[in-house]
């Protein structure tokens, strides 16, 4: 048991002088848990109740002293002490050695030569960070070089509180490799429409309007790699069969124009326009397809693309939809392999393709078709998402939505605007400190809040600090929306809440787990708090923009490697915890716990509850078996989704192995994936595509960190007592 004293003396006023230089309000049980460690550390057979008499003899001489503050080397002296007079002299080398062993680290995350010999080692947590980046090539290790400097110079630039939070895992500030050393954006949709219509630059070429959709096809990989290399998150395509629509018109127009001179009659003539702008379509869309895949940012990796299509109705907006849907139903090369990007969003609408009565109904059908195939589309809700966000748009890159905004003329703005970036809470470690106490636990959250604002106001002004000639691409030539003048201030294109900055979050499954245990999502009480705690994220969020004019959103955190980081890190610090740190992985944001099966429908009714209070970025999966041959089942997904959820993916197995011709579900092995049928384990003759969080990876040939392996390998099917009818 807790010793009671120690719980009322934790609500004292006393100021704890941290070494990153904040005052932090005393709490012994901190005492209490450092020497746990230290047990564990060592293995020291030291009783429980050993510790907690050590931790209040300390407590007593602080009370004694009643400073008005105290910093935490005199705590440490003062353990010391303690542990000396009661003869436990290996207890107090091993606390002195966690000590020397934590300060060490925190050197060593800020020591460019540990970094880079970290990268040459191999460490799975460096090389295996992101599973778009494959770490055997030339430009990918040149990017994770830069990375190691970029990310040891960055924390120096923090504030040194939330430098340090970051090191210990009570946030994760994202994208360290790429800020803050350099002030750059994260994700965005760019404004294609606009620079199509206007031109745009890139390089030293002009380039023009396109005059065919093989031309804007090509033009929007040329933009799309240079956006990608500018900023270091996703990029989106909205609407991208309602936008290409008017060059595939002037192919027709062509079309026609050679019929008419070499063909009799009208019919024919338009028969044969009509049939040869399908083709154009079709070879633009799969050269596209090609082009990205084909693509390496400067980054090191394929560009992280989304495309999202499906409102469009016009015979020609309906061509470029079946297209790119046909083109992913086929595969790549000889292999027909599964394409990782684009990652593709069709949008379902009522009264455009829900229904069979609906014009688009047949694309629907394909895009189901797609679906059970490859995975993509993944599918927006309309209505739902106008609903949750303000206003229609697809995500910036997998799962990053911007809220509704207005220009000073009161046009519905969405495409040109971006993503500042995202810091991270980790929940779980909150939920473990505090140790069953509802009230300790608000009390952290709201600490650990104040260091997330400070780091996000942060991360948001050091991209006000780039100039327009530092990406000329998103500011001089129309990807943000504007064409800035190199005297301009970028800020103009972020504040006002054109942008947002993202409060991302993970692990609400093991925050409830620590206080109801692991069969709490019947228990109403539990999910209304972890309803509470989104409120309070939603609240803060909130309250942070309108005093800073930057718009602030409660992000899901899509998790890759983070799902491992804090998961390792809170697992070493307070050792493993039934259903918290024990499963080597925390859950992704507010998702139903992966283990459990639930109906697709159920899933959908848990979760549906959490996106009014993170609608700066979320999406819904189901895991279901092989659906190649019932897309019915499928459907009946979708529609049920529609008027529920905004965002939904989908998980079918949809391994090959070109050794035995299996196709399915490949088995999670400690080393990766391996085919049921033969074992086959050859990146080169098995396509092994799960998907890695917001988007599909293909974990033989880029592996993941370990934390994700587990997670995947822990997915269950929600299928239990559904009827596909």
């Amino acid at each position: 048991m807790i010793d009671t004293k120690l719980v009322e003396r934790a609500s004292v006023k006393l100021a704890i002088e941290k070494r990153d230089g904040r005052s932090q309000k005393y709490d012994p049980l901190k005492i209490r848990n450092a020497l746990i460690q230290a047990v564990q550390k060592s293995n020291l057979p030291y009783l429980k109740e050993t510790i907690e008499q050590i931790t209040s003899e300390v407590d007593d001489i602080i009370e004694q002293n009643k400073p008005a503050s105290i910093d935490t080397s005199l705590i440490d002296e003062y353990v010391l002490q303690r542990l000396h007079s009661h003869q436990m002299n290996d207890l107090a080398e091993s606390y002195v050695q966690r000590r020397i062993e934590k300060e060490n680290i925190r050197k060593n995350s800020r020591d460019i030569n540990q970094k880079i010999d970290q990268l040459l080692d191999k460490d799975p947590t460096v090389v295996n960070e992101n599973a778009n980046k494959d770490s055997n090539v030339f430009n990918t290790q040149r990017d994770l070089t830069a990375g190691s400097v970029g990310k040891t110079i960055g924390l120096r630039m923090l504030p040194p509180h939330v430098a340090n939070a970051h090191e210990k895992g009570e946030i994760h500030y994202h994208d360290l490799d790429y800020t803050p050393y350099a002030p750059m954006t994260n994700c965005c949709l760019i404004d294609f429409k606009t620079m199509f219509e206007e031109g745009f630059e890139i390089g030293n070429a002009e380039v023009e309007s396109p005059r065919s959709i093989q031309t804007a096809a090509a033009q929007t990989a040329q933009i799309i790699a240079n956006v990608a290399s500018s900023q270091y998150g996703g990029c989106s395509f909205d609407r991208v069969d309602e936008v290409l629509a008017p060059y595939a018109q002037l192919n027709y127009e062509k079309n026609l124009q050679t019929a008419q001179e070499w063909i009799d009659g009208a019919d024919r003539q338009r028969q044969f326009a009509v049939e040869k702008t399908k083709k154009d379509i079709y070879d633009a869309m799969q050269s596209l397809e090609y082009e990205i895949n084909t693509l390496y940012t400067s980054q090191g990796q394929t560009p992280f693309t989304t495309l999202g299509f499906g409102l469009g109705t016009s015979w020609l907006e309906r061509e470029i939809q079946s297209s790119i849907l046909k083109i992913r139903i086929k595969g790549l090369g000889k292999e027909k392999r599964t394409a990782i990007f684009p990652k593709l969003v069709f949008t379902l609408k009522r009264g455009v393709n829900l229904e069979a009565k609906d014009p688009n109904y047949d694309i629907k059908q394909l895009a189901l078709e797609c679906s059970t195939k490859r995975m993509y589309p993944d599918v927006l809700s309309y209505d739902k998402l106008v609903e949750l966000t303000g206003s229609f748009k697809v995500p910036m890159g997998c799962r990053s939505f911007l809220q509704s905004w207005q220009d000073e003329d009161g046009n519905e703005v969405t495409s040109g605007r971006m993503n500042l970036g995202v810091v991270t809470l980790n929940l779980p470690r909150i939920a473990i400190e505090a140790d069953g106490d509802f009230d300790k636990f608000y009390g952290l959250l709201d600490e650990r809040l104040a260091v997330m604002k400070d780091a996000l106001i942060f991360k948001a002004k050091r991209t006000m600090e780039a100039r327009p000639e530092n990406a000329p691409i998103l500011y001089l030539h129309g990807a943000f929306g504007q064409k800035l003048k190199t005297t301009d201030e970028v800020a103009k294109l972020f504040l006002n809440k054109r942008a947002t900055a993202s409060l991302g979050y993970i692990g609400l499954y093991e925050v409830a787990a620590a206080f109801y245990g692991k069969a709490w999502e019947d228990n109403p009480e539990a999910k209304n708090f972890t309803l509470d705690v989104s409120r309070i994220l939603k609240a803060k969020a909130d309250k942070w923009g309108d005093e800073t004019n930057i718009h602030f959103s409660v992000y899901s955190t899509p998790s890759e490697s983070l799902t491992d980081r804090f998961c390792r890190l809170d697992h070493e610090k307070f050792g493993a915890i039934e259903e918290i740190t024990d499963k080597g992985y925390y859950t992704n944001s507010f998702h139903y716990d992966v283990r459990k099966a639930p109906t697709p429908f159920e899933k959908i009714d848990f979760e549906k509850v959490y996106a009014p209070y993170t609608s700066g970025g979320f999406i819904h999966y189901c895991e279901y078996p092989k659906l190649q041959t019932n897309p019915k089942a499928l459907e009946a997904v979708w529609d049920y989704a529609y008027d529920r959820v905004g965002y939904l993916g989908t998980n079918t197995p949809i391994d090959h192995c070109y050794e035995c011709n299996f196709d399915g579900d490949f088995n999670p092995t400690e080393h990766g994936f391996e085919c049921p049928n033969c074992g086959n384990t050859n990146p080169e003759t098995c396509d092994v595509v799960k998907r890695t969080c917001g988007y599909l990876g293909n974990p033989q040939k880029r592996p993941m960190v370990e934390g994700r392996h587990e997670e995947i390998s822990s997915r269950k099917k929600h299928m239990k007592g559904f009827d596909a009818n």
